[in-house]
C-alpha cells in the first residue's frame, strides 16, 4: 500500500482508467452541499493568486482509495475506485467545464494542459469510453458520457440527461468559471486563466491510498469511514500554543488557568452553525479573531495553518504569552457580544440589538467586524459613533436580505470593512463606513435604495422567500418602531416587544376557502398571490395563534374579535381599528405599503442614496430528490414507505439504493411517480408517502428538514409538486 499526497495534475496526468464499481452508489453531490463550497474554495485561492505571486497554501480535498488491477502488458492502466468516487467524478466534471470555458476565451496553451487531465490520448483507447480518466457506475455512465463529450458552447437543455446531477454539476461549474474569468474585463482574462488553471491543477491536494491487487480493500474502506473524534481548530491551536510556551520556558499552569481554561467550558464548547458547517464556538471565535487580525478571508479548514503562520511570522516581536493574553482579552469581548444579543426580554442596548438581529439573520460573518470595532483601548472608544456605525451596517445587511441580494462575497466585504475600521480615527467611524457602503457597486455588495426595497417588497411572497426567524425579526422591529423606539429615542411605553418568541400568523389564512369567500373583482389567483405578502402577516402569541389560525375574520369567535379582546401588539391595532369588518385583498395591499414605509424608516440609507446596481437577480432553484435525502442521512435505502390513505396494509413501497422507489417489480424515479403507479391517478408523492403510519411523518416532512439545514440565502425552493402532479 502506497499513501501519497497528490494534486489533480499528479492524479490524472498519466493515461489511465479509474473504474467505479457497479456496487457503489450513484453520483449524489449537489450544489448546496458540495459544488458551491468547492467553487468558493477555488475562487478564494485563485483570487489570492491574482493578488500575490507569493507561495500559496494548498487546499485539502480529502482522501481517495484505489486498488490496482492486473492488466496485460501494454494495455491502458486501470484501478478500481474503492472510496472517493464522488470527489473524483466532480473533479473531472469541474476540469472539463474549465477546459471548455478556457477554450472559449482563446487561451489554447492552458486548454491543452487541462485536456491532458480529462482525456486519455487516442493511442491508448481501444473503445470509446477508454478516453475518460474516470468511468462512473452504470447508472451515471450515459449522462457522464453525454456531458463530457458535448460541444461547447454548451446547450444543456438539449441533452437527453439534462436533469442528471452530473449535467447540472457541469452547468454549475461552467457558469461560475465563465463569470469569474470575465468579471475583470478582457484585459484581465489571461491572468485569470493562469490563476484558475494553476489553482485547479496544482493547489488542490488529495491523499491517495493506492492498494495492490492482493490487499484487503474492504478493511481499508471500513477503517477510513469509521467514525472517530476529530480534533477541532481550537484543539490544534491549543496544542501548538502550549508546546511553544513549554519551549519558551513559560509558566504553563498559569497560562492555562488565566488564559485558556475558559475555552473548555460549556459556553465555548457549544456547537454553533456557520452556514452549513458546525463547530465549537471556541473554534469559530478563533477563526473570527484571526480574520480581524489579518484582514484576510479564512475559512474553517484554514484556521490552524493560518494561525501557525501568524504566530511564527506576523506578530514579532510579541511573545507567545503576550499573544495568548491578547486572544483571551478578545474572547471576553466576544462573549459579551453574544450575551448581549441573547437578551430576549426587556431593555437591550444598541450593540445587543445589533447582535440579536444579525443572529436572526444567521450572519456570523459580521463578528470579526465587531471585534475590529472594539479592538481599541477603552479611552479611544466613542460609543455614540459605534452605535451609529452598527445602524449603518444593519441597514446594509437587512436591505440586502429583503431584496434577496447574494451573500456569497460577504467574507470578502467584511475584511474590506475591517481595513476601513482599522485606519479610521476615533469618532469618524460611522462616516467612513457610510461612505464605504454607499460606494459599493457590485451585485454582491451594493446598498439597496428605497425605490428598490419598495419595489421588491410590494409584490414579494415574503413568507415563502425569507426565513421565519428573519421575518419575525423584521416584524418585531416594526412593532418596536410603532411603540416609539425610533433611532436612539426611548419609547414612551418603555417596553420593547419580547424577542424571538412570537409566532408569525397569516391574517387571511393559507386555507381560506372555507370561511373567506372571494371578494368581488378578484380571482382565486389574485388572493393566493397576496396570502404570503408582508401586509397579510403579523405576530401573535403561540396560544392566540393556535386558537384563531384558520377562523373567519368576523363573527363571535373570529380573528378580529379575538385580537380586540386579547392582543396587545401595535402591529395588530391598525388591523383591528382600520380594517373594520372586512379583511380583503385591498386591505392587504394597503397594509403592505404601510409596513414597507416603516422598514425604510427603521433602516434608512443616506439622503439621496441610489442603488449603484440593480440587476436581475440570479436566483437558483433548489430541487430536492430522494437521492439528496439519502446523501444527507435523512433517509436510507431499504426504508419502507406507506401510503397516507392506505386501503390495504400490504400496499408499501421501498426506497432503492439510487433514490428511486420500488413497488413490486415497478421502479419509479419520483415519489409522485410511485404514488401515481399505485393509485392510477396524479398524486403529490411527497405528502402521500409516510415513513411511519403511526406518527404520520411524511416524505414532505423530511424534505422540509433537509431544506432547513441548507440555510441558503436568496434561493427559490422548487414546489414539492414538480414531479408529476
Amino acid at each position: 500500500m502506497d499513501t501519497l499526497v497528490k494534486t489533480p495534475q499528479q492524479i490524472f496526468m498519466q493515461p489511465q482508467r479509474l473504474l467505479v464499481p457497479l456496487f457503489q452508489r450513484p453520483y449524489v453531490w449537489n450544489q448546496e452541499s458540495q459544488w458551491m463550497p468547492l467553487w468558493q474554495d477555488l475562487e478564494r485561492i485563485a483570487n489570492r493568486l491574482l493578488a500575490s505571486s507569493d507561495q500559496q497554501q494548498p487546499h485539502f480535498l480529502g482522501a481517495v482509495v484505489f486498488q490496482q488491477i492486473q492488466n496485460p502488458p501494454g494495455n491502458l492502466q486501470q484501478r478500481t475506485v474503492i472510496d472517493g468516487q464522488q470527489r473524483l467524478t466532480t473533479l473531472q466534471i469541474l476540469l472539463d467545464s474549465l477546459h471548455a470555458e478556457i477554450n472559449l476565451v482563446g487561451e489554447s496553451d492552458a486548454s491543452k494542459r487541462l485536456e491532458l487531465l480529462i482525456r486519455n490520448p487516442k493511442e491508448y483507447c481501444d473503445h470509446h469510453e477508454d478516453q475518460f480518466k474516470v468511468w462512473p457506475t452504470n447508472k451515471d455512465r450515459q449522462a457522464f458520457n453525454e456531458v463530457m463529450a458535448m460541444d461547447m458552447p454548451a446547450t444543456y437543455q438539449s441533452l437527453k440527461n439534462k436533469g442528471s446531477k452530473l449535467v447540472l454539476a457541469h452547468q454549475f461549474f461552467s457558469e461560475q468559471f465563465k463569470r469569474w474569468l470575465n468579471e475583470g474585463g478582457a484585459d484581465e482574462i489571461p491572468a485569470r486563466v493562469k490563476a484558475i488553471e494553476r489553482t485547479t491543477r496544482e493547489l488542490l491536494q488529495i491523499v491517495v491510498i493506492d492498494l495492490n491487487a492482493s490487499e484487503n480493500a474492504q478493511e481499508i474502506f471500513e477503517t477510513l469511514n469509521a467514525r472517530g473524534s476529530q480534533l477541532t481548530a481550537a484543539d490544534l491551536i491549543k496544542n501548538f500554543v502550549f508546546q511553544r510556551l513549554l519551549e519558551q520556558g513559560a509558566d504553563i499552569e498559569s497560562s492555562y488557568s488565566n488564559h485558556w481554561k475558559q475555552f473548555e467550558t460549556g459556553f465555548w464548547e457549544q456547537e454553533i452553525s456557520v452556514g452549513r458547517v458546525k463547530a465549537p464556538r471556541s473554534s469559530i471565535f478563533l477563526n473570527h479573531w484571526l480574520i480581524c487580525q489579518t484582514t484576510e478571508e479564512i475559512v474553517s479548514r484554514e484556521v490552524f495553518s493560518r494561525f501557525k503562520s501568524f504566530a511564527d511570522y506576523d506578530i514579532a516581536p510579541m511573545t507567545m504569552p503576550e499573544l495568548l493574553a491578547r486572544i483571551h482579552g478578545a474572547s471576553i469581548k466576544y462573549k459579551d457580544f453574544i450575551d448581549r444579543g441573547d437578551v430576549l426580554e426587556g431593555a437591550i442596548d444598541r450593540i445587543g440589538l445589533f447582535l440579536y438581529r444579525t443572529k436572526a439573520m444567521e450572519m456570523e460573518v459580521v463578528k470579526p467586524v465587531l471585534l475590529a470595532i472594539f479592538d481599541r483601548d477603552q479611552d479611544q472608544i466613542d460609543l455614540n459613533d459605534i452605535n451609529a456605525s452598527l445602524e449603518i451596517i444593519e441597514s446594509w445587511l437587512i436591505r440586502r436580505m429583503l431584496v434577496r441580494g447574494t451573500t456569497k462575497a460577504y467574507n470578502k466585504i467584511m475584511t474590506e470593512m475591517i481595513k476601513v475600521i482599522q485606519k479610521t480615527p476615533t469618532g469618524q467611524l460611522s462616516s467612513a463606513l457610510r461612505a464605504f457602503l454607499s460606494n459599493q457597486t457590485s451585485d454582491s455588495s451594493y446598498w439597496p435604495d428605497d425605490k428598490e426595497v419598495k419595489s421588491e417588497l410590494s409584490n414579494l411572497m415574503i413568507y415563502r422567500k425569507i426565513g421565519r426567524g428573519r421575518l419575525r425579526m423584521v416584524l418585531e422591529a416594526i412593532e418596536d418602531y410603532r411603540r416609539g423606539w425610533i433611532g436612539d429615542q426611548v419609547s414612551m411605553s418603555g417596553v420593547r416587544v419580547r424577542r424571538g418568541t412570537y409566532a408569525i400568523e397569516h391574517l387571511m389564512p393559507q386555507s381560506w376557502e372555507r370561511h373567506w369567500p372571494l371578494t368581488d373583482g378578484y380571482t382565486e389567483q389574485n388572493r393566493n398571490d397576496r396570502i404570503h405578502k408582508l401586509g397579510n402577516l403579523t405576530l401573535l402569541s403561540s396560544k392566540l395563534n393556535s386558537s384563531v389560525s384558520n377562523g373567519s375574520w368576523g363573527g363571535e369567535e373570529g380573528k378580529r374579535p379575538s385580537l380586540l379582546k386579547r392582543d396587545v401588539l401595535f402591529l395588530n391595532r391598525s388591523v383591528t381599528d382600520d380594517a373594520g369588518l372586512v379583511w380583503d385583498e385591498g386591505k392587504i395591499d394597503a397594509r403592505t405599503e404601510g409596513l414597507i414605509d416603516d422598514i425604510l424608516a427603521i433602516w434608512p440609507v443616506p439622503p439621496g442614496h441610489q442603488s449603484s446596481a440593480r440587476t436581475k437577480k440570479e436566483v437558483s432553484t433548489i430541487r430536492v430528490t430522494i437521492q439528496d435525502l439519502i446523501a444527507a442521512d435523512l433517509l436510507h435505502p431499504g426504508q419502507v414507505l406507506y401510503p397516507s390513505d392506505s386501503k390495504s396494509i400490504d400496499e408499501t413501497a421501498v426506497i432503492l439504493q439510487d433514490g428511486s422507489i420500488g413497488i413490486g417489480d415497478n421502479i419509479s424515479d419520483t415519489p409522485s411517480g410511485a404514488g401515481k403507479f399505485l393509485r392510477k391517478r396524479a398524486i403529490n408523492g411527497w405528502g402521500f408517502w409516510l415513513l411511519n403510519p403511526l406518527t404520520k411523518q411524511s416524505l414532505r416532512d423530511v424534505r422540509t428538514q433537509y431544506l432547513d439545514q441548507l440555510m441558503v440565502d436568496g434561493d427559490d425552493i422548487e414546489s414539492d409538486d414538480e414531479d408529476g402532479v
